[in-house]
């Protein structure tokens, strides 16, 4: 085994950093208006944003016991072994780094060129795409070096992406018009609106459960993890509600619905910013992808980290530089496969299609809680509170954004799902049967690679 392991070194500040900054990403920039389309009226799409909010909170309760539990790297990996479900926290696993992970490290690096062109033109072409192939190895080399300093940076750049809509809350707020919330739509019925409101804000509030991939570098995790887990997913609520309130304020109700660019397009009625608010947004959207860029290079590469560890990954990906004390190895090939990816095309559906299978394993995750509170090595330092029901509204949640990603693909996802069972357990049964062949699995020496 290589000398020198991953080592805790990081504090809440870096948790909730790495937590906020995966989930505000780009999205939010066009679902406020997806969302008051969905709910018909100003009042239900605000509520729809609280609900969504609210429906998050128990997904991080159960991770934050069972990241408590096993403050260990690798997140739903750990989980779903731990529960005895080898076979699927492998394929979870060989999903992650071959269809998910890598592909949208490449999607957030061309997306910020695609908002840097507005001041450079000529990123354009194959001139962007060697763009995003920088982007990414300069902020891999952060993450190379050092995790301190690389949780440092994402505590500034975190910062630094909730700043620009605080700015726009608090204009929004200064020319709130309250008339903007007596519009109404077409509305079916204040249930039906209302779910398909909840429905829209799903994706917007996925990601903060990326600390648990880091479980195993925080200080202290039996308060750390609980707080990042549950704090960001009250923070998110917060900013994401005050800034739905605050554009529905100052924008027509029926020209947010359809309007595809709300943030841009509800600073146009403000004075002063109708000819900056393109310039603004399109610098803002810069600095939330980086955020979020920075986030998954630095939790991302944990994952298989963790699972070479267990000698269910080549065995170089377990290595741990022995100066800078990262995973090195590990972040250098999911940067090098995304580079490559970047010269991919329709990389973005490819994704979506994949997805489906990561959210229908993310459900089984929280299933695992009841087969981990048997375990007699199960003693976690934070209990969520009614855990049986809290358990069951954390499935629920999951499984509302699983059936949205089912309905928009059905075909391709099973077609996707297939492929990850065809490809990923011969290559399971071939590691479990070699590292019993050599008479342990979680103790084996990890020395060169397969």
């Amino acid at each position: 085994m290589a000398s020198h392991t991953l080592t805790r070194k990081l504090g809440l500040w870096a948790a909730l950093a790495i937590a906020v900054g995966t989930t505000i990403g780009s999205g939010i920039f066009v679902s406020v208006g997806e969302v008051a389309h969905a709910s018909g009226t100003p009042t239900l799409s605000i509520w729809a944003w609280i609900i969504g909010g609210l429906i998050v909170i128990p997904q991080m309760m159960v991770f934050a016991e069972l990241s408590t539990a096993y403050p260990e790297n690798g997140s739903g990996y750990v989980y779903l072994n731990k529960a005895g479900w080898r076979p699927l926290a492998f394929l979870y696993g060989w999903a992650t780094f071959w269809a998910l992970d890598p592909p949208s490290i490449a999607i957030m690096a061309l997306a910020i060129v695609s908002y840097m062109t507005i001041f450079f033109p000529f990123f354009g072409g194959i001139a962007g795409k060697l763009l995003a192939v920088g982007l990414i190895t300069l902020l891999a080399s952060l993450h190379y070096r050092s995790v301190k300093e690389g949780g440092s940076f994402q505590v500034v750049i975190t910062i630094m992406k909730i700043v620009p809509f605080v700015v726009v809350i608090g204009l929004g707020l200064i020319y709130f018009n309250t008339d903007h919330f007596t519009a109404r739509t077409v509305v079916h019925s204040v249930s039906t609106n209302l779910l398909g409101g909840i429905s829209a804000t799903t994706w917007s509030y996925t990601g903060m459960a990326a600390v648990c991939f880091m479980a195993g570098e925080f200080k202290n995790p039996g308060k750390t993890l609980p707080k990042a887990l549950i704090g960001s997913s009250l923070i998110i609520m917060a900013l994401y509600t005050l800034l739905a309130v605050s554009i529905t304020g100052v924008m027509p109700f029926k020209e947010l619905i359809g309007s595809q660019a709300p943030v841009s397009d509800a600073l146009s009625y403000i004075p002063g910013f109708s000819h900056a608010a393109s310039i603004f947004v399109a610098l803002t959207a810069i600095i939330v992808i980086l955020g979020s860029l920075s986030s998954c290079i630095m939790y991302q590469p944990r994952l298989e980290y963790a699972m070479a560890r267990d000698g269910l990954f080549f065995k170089r990906f377990a290595h741990v530089h022995p100066k800078f004390e990262t995973p090195h190895f590990s972040i250098i090939v999911q940067v090098i496969y995304a580079c490559i990816l970047v010269f991919a095309a329709d990389l973005r559906t490819l994704l979506g299609y994949f997805t489906l299978i990561q959210l229908l394993i993310n459900m089984l995750t929280f299933v695992a809680i009841y087969k981990c509170r048997k375990r007699e090595d199960y003693k976690p330092m934070y209990r969520a509170p009614i855990w049986q029901f809290t358990t069951i509204l954390a499935i629920f949640g999951s499984g509302i954004l699983a059936w949205g990603t089912f309905e928009w693909a059905p075909i391709q996802g099973m077609i996707a799902g297939l492929i990850v069972v065809v490809t990923g357990l011969p290559v399971y049964f071939y590691w479990n049967k070699r590292n019993r062949i050599n008479g342990t699995i979680e103790n084996s020496e990890i020395m060169g690679d397969l």
